[in-house]
């Protein structure tokens, strides 16, 4: 079992949590990782593209000529897909993208890239991250304190409006749920700081002690 320290705003450290082995220290299992990172995305489609069939063109559904006598091919109407501005045949339709997994495929591809992460010394408790305000500047000053750069992301609760709202004008920082933690978002940030409360719920939820 792996201890890391618990720091504050300023990286003093005010104490020390424990990791639990069965969730820090599971074994990296790439094709897994990406199995789900793929379902993930698959997930963010809209799949609301759509083309109109012969139904829903405009046109007439007249017979342009008669049926034989002619010496030209039959025809039914102006609106089939051989005629310009006929309905598109076999074009796409709304539909999901969305990918089955499963609870327990999920749970275990979050274990591995948190395994990597504090492998990686990429992974920092903090005892809290209340802030005193809003302002971007005040958040900015307190990540510079705790010696953290480029993408982060950031694990505390839905309910500090604080630290939610003055990290919306940074691009590289996120801050998600202790609930709403996956695979995608802690493998597109390279360091994952959490609170101390949040750790607790996230090992809670993946099964640790």
């Amino acid at each position: 079992m792996a201890t890391v320290p618990v720091l504050n705003w300023k990286k003093e450290r005010v104490g020390e949590v424990d990791l639990p082995a069965e969730v820090f220290e599971y074994p990296y299992r790439r094709h897994l990782v990406w199995e789900v990172v793929k379902a993930y995305r698959a997930g963010q489609r809209a799949g609301t593209h759509k083309t109109k069939v012969r139904s829903e063109v405009s046109g007439s559904g007249k017979k342009p000529f008669k049926q034989k006598g002619t010496g030209r091919a039959r025809q039914g109407g102006s609106r089939p897909p051989i005629h310009r501005h006929g309905g598109t045949s076999h074009g796409p339709r709304p539909r999901s993208y969305a990918q089955g997994l499963s609870v327990g495929e999920k749970k275990n591809a979050l274990k591995a890239v948190l395994s990597r992460r504090v492998k990686e010394e990429r992974l920092l408790v903090v005892d809290t991250m209340e802030l005193a305000s809003h302002r971007t500047r005040d958040l900015v000053a307190a990540i510079g304190g705790l010696g953290v750069t480029g993408r982060t992301l950031f694990v505390d609760t839905r309910d500090n409006e604080n630290f939610s709202r003055a990290s919306r004008n940074v691009q590289d920082w996120k801050i998600v749920d202790s609930l709403g933690v996956n695979v995608y978002d802690v493998m597109n940030h390279g360091t994952l700081v959490l609170s101390k409360a949040a750790l607790s719920r996230v090992v809670a939820t993946l099964g640790g002690e």
